[in-house]
């Protein structure tokens, strides 16, 4: 499963949507993004609506960001309709029981 970031914008929409997915994170098990770090530029991204239309998207490019870092860019666009996914990324820390760092790849709807 993913999780919309339910109080940004909805995917499809004007401005910068936000779903996050887990990868290989317990015991080998297979998770949804996986794979996420595979996506290039130039790939494309279907996703289903409410309505069970499908949106579009193709892969603008990626980041690999710092766990805590402020990214404003994640969230925010300065136009066009957008639609970003995050899932860990860098090495595990035990202590916290997260991942050092957070992949970012970012798309634009095709029109």
């Amino acid at each position: 499963n993913v999780a919309w970031l339910s109080r940004g914008i909805v995917p499809g929409d004007v401005g910068s949507a936000v779903i996050a997915g887990h990868t290989n994170w317990k015991n080998g098990t297979h998770a949804v993004f996986d794979n996420l770090h595979s996506l290039v530029v130039g790939d494309t991204i279907n996703i289903l609506d409410e309505s069970g239309s499908v949106i579009s998207f193709v892969v603008s490019g990626s980041r690999v960001y710092e766990r805590d870092a402020k990214v404003p860019e994640v969230f925010t666009s300065t136009g066009g309709t957008h639609l970003n996914l995050i899932t860990c990324a860098g090495d595990w820390d035990s202590l916290l029981g997260t991942s050092t760092d957070r992949l970012v790849v970012f798309t634009d709807i095709v029109p």
